[in-house]
């Protein structure tokens, strides 16, 4: 068999390379070919430039800030329904690719891997999106009544035309009767997940915990408490392994009250601030909110590590 002929093989990459690129405009093609470059023997590497900012619209393994409040923070939370409002575009992040596993009945009263957009056109760039979200907000609850609550999970263009996503968020909230969480974590707000994790968890502190607050002053949130009483934050369930930390920490006698976001729920985010103490898994996404219920709940958290053998 004749070997492969290395170079023409490289010239051919070079030419695919140069293809892709023709379909990018001029402007994003020249930020593009950066990252878009041919290993060649004998060299250190391929030359691509990392590490510097996402340019919103193109696909990138890296995320943003939507990313990282649809895909890691909000989607996982099972019983509510995640709109990603905006161009459907995002739905690689919107349709939950990861895999945080669930109890439940997908449709019914689960909705993690279910895709909900408000499917941007170009008339309602022009128009705006607020009166379109009301709508898919009251649609939902009768297509899904056993919904618990609605997040909106902003995109770029809602930052950009300035919809007004709290003031829907107030009055379909009041309409459903169910908590609607507004979160502008538009992906050009930060170059990477990280900022999308830190607004998802203000919204969090913002929207879920002085609904926890009332509820308690009221006597309406039913909850006992117990000495024992943790909280696993940041957990995904990724695979299932937030089962199997429960699985070991209520073997040693601790109660677990809730966990987040992965097979979690609304209520027991609204329960969390009544518990003893947070175990948080992935301090990265979950460190501001703990801090939060520290300051404001006296606390405690600790990063939690198991080794499942």
């Amino acid at each position: 068999m004749t070997p492969p002929d290395d170079k023409k093989i490289v010239e051919q990459r070079k030419e695919l390379v140069k293809e892709v690129l023709k379909a990018y405009p001029e402007k994003a093609a020249k930020k593009r070919e950066k990252h878009l470059n041919v290993y060649e023997e004998g060299k250190a590497d391929c030359g691509v430039k990392s590490n510097i900012k996402s340019l919103p619209g193109v696909m990138t393994a890296r995320g943003c800030a939507y990313a990282g409040s649809k895909g890691v923070v909000w989607g996982p939370i099972k019983d509510m329904i995640h709109i990603s409002h905006g161009p459907v575009g995002c739905g690689y992040w919107s349709w939950s690719g990861r895999r945080n596993y669930y109890i439940g009945t997908t449709g019914v009263d689960t909705f993690g891997t279910m895709h909900f957009t408000s499917d941007f056109q170009e008339r309602d760039i022009v128009f705006g999106g607020d009166k379109k979200l009301t709508k898919l907000i009251e649609e939902l609850d009768v297509l899904f009544p056993l919904n618990r609550g609605v997040s909106i999970q902003s995109e770029c263009p809602i930052g950009l035309i300035g919809d007004d996503i709290e003031a829907v968020a107030k009055k379909t909230a009041k309409t459903i009767g169910k908590p609607v969480i507004p979160v502008r974590c538009e992906g050009f707000r930060g170059v990477s997940q990280s900022l999308g994790h830190h607004i998802a968890n203000d919204m969090i502190r913002d929207w879920v915990f002085p609904r926890a607050d009332k509820a308690k002053k009221d006597g309406t949130l039913k909850f006992e408490s117990t000495p024992y009483d943790v909280a696993i934050i940041g957990d995904y369930n990724i695979g299932g392994d937030a089962w199997a930390s429960r699985i070991l920490l209520e073997e040693i006698g601790l109660r677990v009250v809730a966990q987040w976001s992965g097979d979690g729920t609304i209520n027991e985010m609204l329960m969390t601030p009544n518990v003893k103490m947070n175990l948080i898994h992935c301090y990265r996404s979950m460190n501001y909110i703990s801090r939060h219920m520290e300051e404001a709940y006296g606390i405690p958290c600790t990063k939690h590590e198991l080794m499942v053998l």
